[in-house]
């Protein structure tokens, strides 16, 4: 099945009109196909501006979301990148054309594999995939950017201790239905400039509301 046209059709009617115009983006989304990373019974609303339910009460991020993140964390192609929730491995990938290498963590075996196997279809290599609970460990840093796929009640700076200097870190925190999506920057003093970029709602990560103490 040719799914160019329709995936076209994605960057046309919903990246560009999210005022995601960046051309390396565009053209990451024209080349990355999300149908390979979408479950299988989901497959015809692969590229549909929708969010795509995954097992343990997680989802695909919308295309849109996806396209606001990444173009606010303005990568480059030699910058270390930390994913926090792997899922299917969609994201990695569209961070892996645009980064020089990305380290990506789930706390569910399943994903970890699932994720695995698509990077591979896709020829995907730069990417190293751990399970890992982001509540309790970190893989070590620093990074130059982080995204972190889930909810998260408020942004704590602990989140943004793996970040190098000028590092940027994309967030969503907040109570539902209404939480914000936020682009954290790690400033050469070591303080934190937080800009509010747009509201949304997505899952939680997985073990927030525990008691953790952060080990970054």
């Amino acid at each position: 099945m040719n799914t160019d046209p329709t995936r076209h059709q994605m960057v046309a009617q919903q990246i560009r009109t999210w005022d995601v115009s960046d051309a390396n983006i565009l053209q990451t989304f024209d080349v990355v196909p999300r149908d390979q990373f979408v479950p299988s019974e989901f497959i015809d609303v692969a590229y549909a501006d929708t969010e795509i339910p995954l097992p343990h009460g997680q989802c695909m991020l919308r295309p849109s979301i996806v396209g606001k993140i990444l173009q606010s964390l303005d990568l480059q192609p030699n910058q270390e990148v930390l994913e926090i929730g792997t899922g299917t491995g969609y994201l990695t990938a569209c961070i892996a054309r645009l980064a020089g290498s990305v380290t990506s963590i789930d706390i569910f075996k399943d994903f970890i594999a699932t994720a695995g196997k698509n990077l591979q279809d896709a020829g995907v290599e730069n990417v190293a995939l751990e399970c890992m609970d982001a509540m309790s460990e970190l893989p070590e840093g620093p990074f130059d950017a982080i995204v972190m796929t889930s909810a998260v009640p408020e942004f704590h700076q602990g989140y943004g201790e793996l970040l190098k200097p000028g590092g940027r870190l994309f967030i969503i925190a907040g109570h539902e239905p209404a939480r914000t999506a936020m682009l954290v920057k790690r400033v050469e003093n070591g303080d934190f400039e937080v800009d509010e970029l747009f509201e949304t709602d997505i899952p939680e990560l997985i073990n927030v509301k525990q008691e953790t103490i952060f080990s970054f």
